[in-house]
């Protein structure tokens, strides 16, 4: 029987959706956290988080929800990083530690720039390649991170306390923990979660807008739903990333760009060969990759 305390003795999520609520999940499973605090604007959600026995309570108002909080996890949209920051900095213990879940971490290092006027040492930022195309509390659940990365960027002036608090939190849902820098952790998610996720709502929004959408649709093969599953996301969350890492995803959709119109390019000219041998290549680079 366990009898050691817990890890975090009273957790604030703000933002109880699948990533916050998976979190709550998987450290109550492992026995490491005692109270969880729900925040968050949709009380259905909070209720319905209580009732599924993610978190003890909630508290509407930011402020309110982190008194007395060892760790504060921000799973809002990244919109509205700042404003909670500037909400909660004023209520915040003394050693509490806060951290993020957001797909860009330029951006959310620049709100809290903003709010404390330099980095705070119990900031760490973070984010988990984890999730599904579904999102609120009842989506969420105690295996997400399990085999799955978390990316934490930490900065000069982070505390190495507050660093490895937020590590071992991350590695007792079951995650591989590694650290990165804030620009290349940017550049990385660009290429591999940002575009592909631009792609899909794109390729889906132009097939839905033609005369014969609904044939179109009705035979559609495994091809086009495992594609085009993503584009099922939380449109609001991925109208935040693509401002909030702009940059960096601009020119990831150039490169990617420039590559369709050689492709098209190619065939317009029955250029076989330019055409196979992007193919195979592709093959070649897919079939060496470990994708999870």
């Amino acid at each position: 029987m366990k009898t050691a305390q817990p890890l975090i003795q009273r957790l604030c999520i703000i933002g109880v959706g699948l990533i916050g609520g998976s979190l709550a999940r998987a450290l109550r499973d492992a026995g490491e956290v005692g109270e969880v605090i729900g925040c968050g604007r949709g009380e259905d959600n909070l209720r319905a988080a209580v009732r599924l026995g993610v978190i003890d309570r909630y508290v509407t108002d930011p402020a309110q929800a982190v008194s007395g909080a060892d760790v504060v996890v921000i799973a809002a949209p990244l919109s509205a990083i700042e404003p909670v920051l500037r909400a909660i900095v004023p209520c915040l213990s003394v050693n509490a530690v806060v951290t993020d879940v957001g797909s860009a971490k330029g951006s959310v290092v620049a709100d809290v720039e903003r709010v404390y006027g330099a980095i705070p040492p119990h900031f760490v930022p973070g984010h988990p390649i984890a999730g599904t195309e579904q999102s609120g509390v009842e989506a969420s659940f105690a295996t997400l991170f399990q085999g799955r990365r978390v990316i934490l960027t930490p900065l000069a002036e982070t505390s190495s306390a507050a660093h490895h608090l937020i590590q071992r939190m991350w590695e007792l849902t079951g995650a591989e923990v590694i650290d990165m820098g804030v620009r290349h952790h940017d550049a990385v998610l660009a290429a591999t979660s940002h575009l592909p996720h631009i792609l899909a709502y794109t390729l889906v929004d132009t097939l839905a807008r033609l005369d014969d959408r609904a044939e179109i649709f009705r035979y559609a093969a495994g091809g086009f739903r495992d594609f085009s599953r993503i584009a099922s996301s939380d449109p609001k969350m991925w109208h935040d990333i693509c401002f909030a890492n702009r940059e960096q995803l601009l020119e990831m959709i150039a490169l990617f760009s420039a590559d369709l119109e050689r492709l098209a390019t190619a065939i317009r000219n029955e250029d076989r060969a330019t055409l196979l041998a992007t193919f195979q290549r592709a093959k070649r680079a897919r079939d060496n990759l470990y994708l999870e």
